[in-house]
């Protein structure tokens, strides 16, 4: 991929260096607005349609309107891919609320869609990773949906780095195991691979759903504590995949990958290898 950058914005490729966006715009003002991010593999953006139909999720959960065609949206992905040299890339979508007063209440201005390219984020083999003390809050209105307000993950993921880790893990306020800031989490315990259930307030991540789909991994409620008794564990992300969790609040979990995650992870190798589009 070229250093150079270009965008789609409402349709059209411009350079980064000449694009903009209102002040007033209220992806900016109050973050209100939803987004995805993907990555290329082989040169094709992976799941693409399930990307689309989150996004369109988020949206709705927002009250907000996409104004363009999936196959649209799918145009300006390839177009951006291409104007940007091609090759690996992480990809996000915004569609954001438009131009705005800068206070909730939202104006009748169209809202903006950006489609921007970034080089993919090199991640460690294992990651180190502890709890927060903050409460993801699944009975929000917006519990579940990509939205771009992400100072919450900000202040946790700062947390968690100053602690010597590269991920941090929220429960929910009932006291039971959620997500990372920006990734689900897989536990093994007992023998079983387990992820919370979307109604544990976590986000409905792509590579969470489609490991539920090549893996004898069940969804299931778990107090938090339950992480110092696990056996094994993953994070999974668009960009990381499988990542095995090597520490986790100071307790090595050895053999790091355990059995449960060397098979989530070659299943899912497997399927990414078949297919770009699942």
């Amino acid at each position: 991929m070229s250093d150079a950058r270009v965008l789609w914005i409402d349709g059209e490729l411009q350079p980064a260096d000449d694009a903009s966006l209102s002040v007033f715009d209220h992806g900016v003002t109050v973050g209100d607005g939803v987004f995805e991010s993907l990555r290329t593999e082989r040169g094709e953006p992976f799941a693409v349609t399930r990307h689309l139909r989150r996004l369109h999720r988020s949206a709705d959960g927002l009250g907000l309107n996409v104004p363009f065609s999936d196959a649209e949206l799918r145009d300006g992905i390839g177009d951006v891919l291409a104007a940007n040299g091609g090759g690996e890339a992480r990809i996000r979508v915004t569609v954001t609320g438009g131009t705005g007063p800068p206070d909730s209440t939202r104006a009748a201005d169209q809202p903006k869609v950006i489609i921007a390219t970034s080089e993919l984020t090199s991640w460690d083999p294992a990651a180190v990773v502890v709890t927060v003390p903050w409460r993801r809050n699944e009975h929000s209105p917006v519990a579940g949906l990509k939205t771009t307000s992400y100072a919450e993950n900000v202040v946790a993921l700062r947390n968690a780095r100053e602690r010597g880790a590269s991920e941090a893990i929220f429960a929910n306020t009932a006291g039971n195991l959620c997500e990372g800031t920006a990734s689900n989490i897989f536990v093994g315990l007992r023998g079983q691979l387990i992820t919370p259930p979307l109604s544990s307030g976590c986000l409905a991540g792509i590579t969470r759903e489609l490991l539920l789909e090549v893996t004898y991994s069940i969804e299931q409620d778990l107090p938090l504590e339950c992480l110092g008794d696990i056996d094994e564990g993953f994070l999974c992300s668009s960009t990381r995949d499988v990542q095995p969790i090597a520490r986790l609040d100071g307790r090595d979990l050895t053999p790091c990958p355990g059995p449960l995650t060397t098979s989530a992870a070659a299943a899912f190798a497997g399927l990414v290898a078949r297919t770009t589009d699942p």
